[in-house]
């Protein structure tokens, strides 16, 4: 683990009972940021990411190395008496706990917010579920797909003449867990001014519904649904995609003084007083007229040629690239936003590090995600002081599942 002083959250002791994306993605940012992460995973099989793939690197699947970075794991049997004990134990010296299990699961395991807090009264809850602790659809399971539906993000996202379509990545689980770290984040602090933990409530619903902002304020505004726009901006135009002679750029023309200059670089300032164009309503108005004028002019000229033309004039443009092209892309790169680590069994594994960065330093080194119980003796030994006879008790007792011996878990 790393221990250095530097890091923002150092000697901060989360307890991570997440699986899947939406809590590892939390859990992993805090990690990220130096916090002591303990992952409590499933003896017979783990976190249920790890068996998602292809792809998978000697074993490992990359879905899950891709979100569990900066973490131990201790393999616990939460189904177990024993194992119960244990999260308990280690609920009692820690100061966040994350996880995300349908409402109501860790109340009938006797891990509720209130019986842990009975031990421990600087203790954080965040817990993550798909409708939230409350209202009619709390016992409803969530997951990224059905979220992204209910959240009415599929339905302003795709072609205005084809069927509703989901985002690329699974924006429900990231930007939910980004708002579980940011609100652990803000418990933190009110627990330094307080003296006390509190619970926190993060609903995947909840976080995507938050990303409607203006589609929901239109809609407040007039009591009409917005529609799919595909690629174009309800409000400003031309602020979209065009495609050039040899692949497609992303052009954003967003006031006036844009437009200006954009109808200098396309050589037609004879559309800058257009009457149909003048002014950027009107241009928003006359999208599709204008997006026919302009298709034609684009596919004259090479990606790079009019992003070259384009970045002299100021104007904000940029290509559409593949995911390769991002992941060797000499801005990241240079940064330092991509990272390596050595992994005990896939290898060399590389990734794209936190987004966050103090006093102009790049991302700290990171920890590489950890083998199923790799860490369980450790953690157990560190954050409780237990000893191996301790351990051995727990084990015999069937804490870390039948399938794990005690010198497995011990180790």
């Amino acid at each position: 683990m790393r221990s250095s002083d530097a890091e923002a959250l150092s000697g901060l002791k989360v307890l991570d009972l997440c699986r899947v994306v939406s809590g590892p993605f939390a859990t992993m940012h805090l990690g990220d940021l130096g916090a002591d992460v303990v992952k409590i995973e499933d003896p017979r099989n783990g976190d249920e990411s790890r068996r998602y793939g292809p792809p998978f690197v000697a074993g490992e699947s990359a879905y899950f190395l891709s979100v569990n970075r900066n973490k131990r794991s201790c393999a616990v049997d939460l189904k177990s008496a024993a194992g119960r004990d244990i999260v308990r134990a280690l609920a009692s010296v820690a100061d966040v706990v994350i996880d995300n299990f349908r409402p109501g699961t860790l109340d009938k395991w006797g891990l509720s917010y209130e019986a842990l807090r009975g031990e421990n009264r600087g203790l954080i809850q965040c817990s993550i579920s798909g409708f939230g602790r409350t209202g009619p659809d709390a016992d409803r399971p969530g997951y990224d797909l059905i979220i992204q539906g209910e959240s009415g993000v599929m339905d302003i996202t795709g072609d205005p003449d084809g069927p509703p379509m989901k985002v690329g990545t699974s924006i429900a689980d990231l930007v939910t867990g980004l708002y579980a770290s940011q609100a652990v984040l803000a418990a933190l602090v009110k627990r330094q001014r307080t003296g006390t933990g509190g619970r926190v409530d993060v609903s995947m619903l909840d976080a995507m519904a938050s990303l409607l902002t203006f589609n929901a304020g239109m809609y407040f505004a007039t009591g009409e649904n917005p529609k799919r726009r595909g690629n174009v901006h309800p409000t400003i135009s031309p602020y979209e995609t065009f495609e050039a002679s040899d692949g497609w750029i992303n052009v954003g023309v967003a006031n006036d003084k844009f437009w200006t200059l954009f109808c200098s670089v396309i050589d037609r300032k004879d559309l800058e007083a257009d009457g149909h164009f003048d002014a950027a309503p009107k241009r928003a108005a006359n999208r599709a007229a204008l997006a026919a004028l302009l298709q034609p002019i684009f596919a004259t000229r090479t990606r790079e040629a009019w992003l070259a033309a384009f970045r002299a004039a100021g104007i904000p443009a940029g290509s559409i690239k593949k995911v390769g092209e991002v992941c060797e892309a000499p801005q990241l790169v240079t940064r330092g936003m991509v990272q390596s680590v050595a992994h005990r069994v896939a290898g060399d594994l590389r990734f794209v590090a936190r987004p966050i960065r103090f006093d102009d330093e790049a991302p700290a080194p990171s920890t590489p995600p950890p083998i199923l119980g790799e860490h369980t003796g450790e953690v157990l030994s560190e954050w409780l002081g237990w000893q191996a006879p301790a351990i051995e008790k727990f084990a015999k007792a069937g804490a870390f599942g039948s399938r794990m011996s005690s010198e497995r878990s011990a180790g």
